[in-house]
């Protein structure tokens, strides 16, 4: 138990001291999104963008003229004037993609620069190994990491095995405590979950540490590819990279419609393997709960980019064939 808090307040410290992804804005605070693709542009990419670069020069240029005038008007005063031109990116300063460090752009948060660079930079270099291909590196780099985490995986997923096998006598205790509320009844009820617990070998607190895994790597991953021009410029299959589902089927493109059926269908399959068999009450509110994830996360599908949703897919796959080959070893 106080070996997975340690673990937990770890997890939230990282995150807590990470960096984030900004969004390019012009001097009236409104964000700049791509004319063709409709993906809202990042302001600390990096690397420099190659199809992008003539948008980002425009918008730059715009916001130095802006900041200009408002300062000739007497909005801004030199200080401030100073700060915010300083403060605009630098395109010319970037390194092309496929040159640049692990650590580029200098220390963010011990988040951002011991996990994200590096993943943004592996992502890249495995790319260009395989001629440019970048769709490819993340499909290999999500394979990766889920080979690497996979012990830890299997211990979770055997941990919920061991909660379905011990589900009968839980209930048991349920119903034997049922409608006991006196500090002596919820102390006796304790001892014998406890009890079960043990029979079983199960720590109710392991078969967390997935989630908690789960969701710093899906940031990493979010923030990794979103600062990486380069993926956004690449195709997979017919689907551009930095194109949204739904910015795909505005123009007129409905097959981009397809990426959330199939984010939907493997958060789904997902999700339904990761169920404990718990049953009564406890099972109804966590079918609600997973139906009101799956259903949020295919509606917020429609506004990730394909990168993005690739990511997705390919590990939401990994995770119901690591469910299979756990099922096939008891």
């Amino acid at each position: 138990m106080k070996k997975s808090k340690k673990i937990l307040l770890l997890v939230l410290s990282l995150l807590l001291l990470t960096g984030c992804t900004k969004q390019l804005k012009d001097a009236k605070g409104k964000v700049v999104t791509d004319e063709k693709t409709k993906q809202t542009l990042v302001e600390n990419i990096l690397c420099k963008p190659v199809e992008l670069k003539d948008t980002y020069i425009k918008v730059l240029e715009q916001k130095k003229n802006d900041y200009q005038k408002m300062y000739e008007d007497g909005d801004l005063s030199k200080k401030e004037y100073n700060k915010r031109i300083k403060n605009i990116l630098d395109i010319d300063e970037l390194p092309v993609c496929t040159k640049m460090s692990v650590f580029e752009g200098g220390y963010e948060g011990i988040w951002t620069s011991i996990f994200v660079k590096p993943l943004a930079w592996i992502i890249v270099n495995i790319g260009k190994i395989l001629g440019n291909n970048y769709w490819l590196s993340i499909i290999i780099v999500t394979i990766l990491i889920k080979l690497i985490l996979f012990p830890i995986t299997f211990k979770s997923l055997k941990q919920s095995e061991n909660i379905q096998k011990a589900q009968p006598k839980l209930q048991k205790i349920e119903k034997k405590y049922a409608g006991k509320t006196d500090q002596q009844s919820m102390m006796m009820k304790s001892n014998e979950m406890m009890a079960v617990y043990k029979e079983f070998k199960i720590n109710p607190i392991s078969g967390c540490l997935m989630g908690f895994l789960q969701i710093p790597l899906f940031f990493a991953f979010y923030e990794a590819l979103y600062r990486l021009p380069i993926l956004f410029e690449s195709k997979f299959l017919v689907f551009h990279m930095g194109m949204t589902p739904l910015a795909g089927a505005q123009a007129g493109d409905w097959y981009y419609l397809i990426l959330p059926i199939l984010v939907g269908l493997v958060t789904y399959f997902s999700f339904k393997m990761n169920k404990n068999g718990v049953a009564g009450d406890q099972a109804k509110q966590m079918n609600l709960m997973f139906n009101i994830m799956i259903v949020m996360i295919f509606i917020t599908s429609f506004s990730m980019s394909t990168a993005i949703i690739l990511y997705w897919i390919v590990n939401s796959l990994l995770s119901i064939i690591q469910n299979l080959l756990v099922k096939r070893s008891k």
